[in-house]
C-alpha cells in the first residue's frame, strides 16, 4: 500500500455502537447508543454512512448493509480504564490510560470549593452536575446580583466555571481557572480539564460566548501527534481537539461552535494544501443530546451530519484517507447522564479503494488508529496499538 499524503480523522463524539464486554465494570448494562437511537426513531436515515458500511459492522435499524461497502469497517474496544473524552482521545493517539481521571457526580468536595472561595474572594454557587446552558438560566441572575462563581461539572472529568463577562472580566476568570488547574493536577482530584465558560446578556436571555477556554492536563506520554509535528508534518486540530491534548503535537488549531461548523471547517481544510493529519471532533452528539438524554435530537444530529458527507467525499483524492470513529458511548436512552462503555465504529475510506472495502479484524484498542497514522507517515509508532495500514489494499 502506497502511503497517503493526508489523513482526515473524524471523532463522532460519543457515537458508540453497542455494549463493550467490560461494560458492567463501569455500571453500564444493555447500552447501545446507535442501536437505541435508531429504535427510538423507528430507524435512522444515514445513506452515506450506509454506503461506507456502518450496518456492515452490525445492523442499525433504517441503515441498510452495503452489498459492496466503500470503506474498510470494524469496531474497536477501549483498552484504557475509563469512558471519558480525554481517555478515549488519548488512546486513539497511542496511549493507554490505566488510572482513570476522577469524576464528581455529587459535586466537588467542600475543601476544594473553600480553597477557590478563599483565593478569589467570591462565593461559589451551583457545585453540581449540570448542563452549561441550563445552569446559567438557573443561577445567572443570582450570579449577576452577587458576583458568585457558578461552578458545575459533567460526566467527564471537568470543573467548569461560568461567569458573566460584565461581572467577572475575562482576565480574572482565566486567572481563576489557572489557579483551579494548578490545585487539581494530582490526587485527590486528578481532574482532566478546567473550563472557563463566560456568558453575556440579560436575565432570561443569557448566551455563552466564544471566549471559552480549556485548561487540560498534558497527555501522560508522547502521542502520534507529537511524532508527526516533530518530523515536520502538519497536525491540524479542528474543534476541541487542541484542548483535549493541551496543544501537544498541534501545528494549527481551528475552533468550531457546532457540528455543522465543524463540517464547514473540515471542508475548508480539505481545500488546503498540507501533508499530515487533520483531526476533527464533532461534540454536539455528546454535549447537546447524549448527556441530555435526547434520542430524538441525537438522531436528527446524526442525520444532519450524514447529509454533509458528500461535500467531504467530493474533496477527497487518491492521496487522502478518511477515518471515522468515536471516543466512547453516550446512550441517550440509558439512566443518568453519564457516558456509556461501548464499542466504537471504525470506517476507513479513500477514493483509491477502487474495489471498495472489507471487514477488518476487531480492534482491541483505539490506539490502532494512532499506530496506523504513524505507520503511514513513517514516524515512531506508539507503544500501544497495531497498524492496519497494510490491510488497506
Amino acid at each position: 500500500m502506497t502511503t497517503f499524503k493526508r489523513i482526515h480523522l473524524i471523532v463522532l463524539d460519543s457515537v458508540g455502537i453497542g455494549e463493550a464486554p467490560d461494560a458492567a465494570k463501569f455500571d453500564d448494562f444493555d447500552v447501545d447508543t446507535l442501536g437505541h437511537i435508531a429504535r427510538e426513531r423507528g430507524g435512522l436515515n444515514m445513506p452515506n454512512m450506509a454506503k461506507l458500511g456502518l450496518s456492515n459492522i452490525r445492523p442499525i435499524e433504517g441503515v441498510p448493509a452495503a452489498d459492496k461497502p466503500l470503506a474498510y469497517y470494524t469496531k474497536m474496544q477501549e483498552a484504557s480504564n475509563g469512558k471519558d473524552t480525554m481517555t478515549g482521545h488519548w488512546e486513539i493517539m497511542g496511549l493507554n490510560i490505566e488510572t482513570p481521571f476522577r469524576v464528581f457526580p455529587d459535586g466537588f468536595p467542600d475543601e476544594l470549593i473553600g480553597r477557590i472561595e478563599e483565593k478569589t474572594g467570591r462565593k461559589v454557587i451551583g457545585n453540581k452536575p449540570a448542563s452549561g446552558t441550563e445552569i446559567i438560566d438557573e443561577l445567572g441572575e443570582e450570579h449577576v446580583k452577587t458576583g458568585a462563581l457558578i461552578i458545575y461539572t459533567s460526566a467527564d472529568s471537568v470543573l467548569q466555571i461560568a461567569a458573566h463577562e460584565d461581572v467577572v472580566p475575562l482576565k480574572e476568570l482565566y486567572e481563576i481557572c489557572e489557579f483551579c488547574r494548578e490545585i487539581t493536577l494530582e490526587d485527590p482530584y486528578m481532574l482532566g480539564r478546567i473550563i472557563a465558560r463566560p456568558f453575556v446578556g440579560e436575565v432570561g436571555s443569557f448566551k455563552r460566548t466564544a471566549n471559552r477556554h480549556d485548561y487540560a492536563l498534558k497527555p501522560f506520554g508522547r502521542t502520534t501527534m507529537n511524532e508527526l509535528k516533530d518530523r515536520g508534518f502538519d497536525v491540524i486540530a479542528l474543534g476541541k481537539i487542541s484542548d483535549i491534548y493541551d496543544g501537544e503535537g498541534v501545528t494549527k488549531a481551528v475552533r468550531t461552535v457546532s457540528n455543522m461548523d465543524g463540517m464547514d471547517k473540515l471542508v475548508d481544510t480539505l481545500g488546503e494544501s498540507f501533508t499530515g493529519l487533520s483531526f476533527l471532533n464533532l461534540v454536539d452528539f455528546d454535549a447537546l443530546f447524549g448527556h441530555r438524554r435526547d434520542p430524538q435530537g441525537y438522531g436528527q444530529a446524526l442525520e444532519d451530519y450524514d447529509a454533509r458527507l458528500p461535500e467531504v467525499f467530493a474533496k477527497l483524492t487518491d492521496e487522502d484517507l478518511l477515518i471515522l470513529t468515536a471516543d466512547h458511548g453516550n446512550d441517550p436512552t440509558y439512566r443518568g447522564t453519564d457516558h456509556t462503555r461501548e464499542y466504537v465504529p471504525l470506517l476507513v475510506y479513500s477514493p483509491r479503494f477502487a474495489d471498495g472495502g472489507k471487514e477488518l479484524p476487531l480492534r482491541r484498542t483505539f490506539a490502532d488508529i494512532g499506530a496506523t497514522v504513524a505507520d503511514n507517515f513513517g514516524v515512531t509508532l506508539p507503544a500501544h496499538g497495531t497498524s492496519f495500514l497494510a490491510d488497506l489494499k
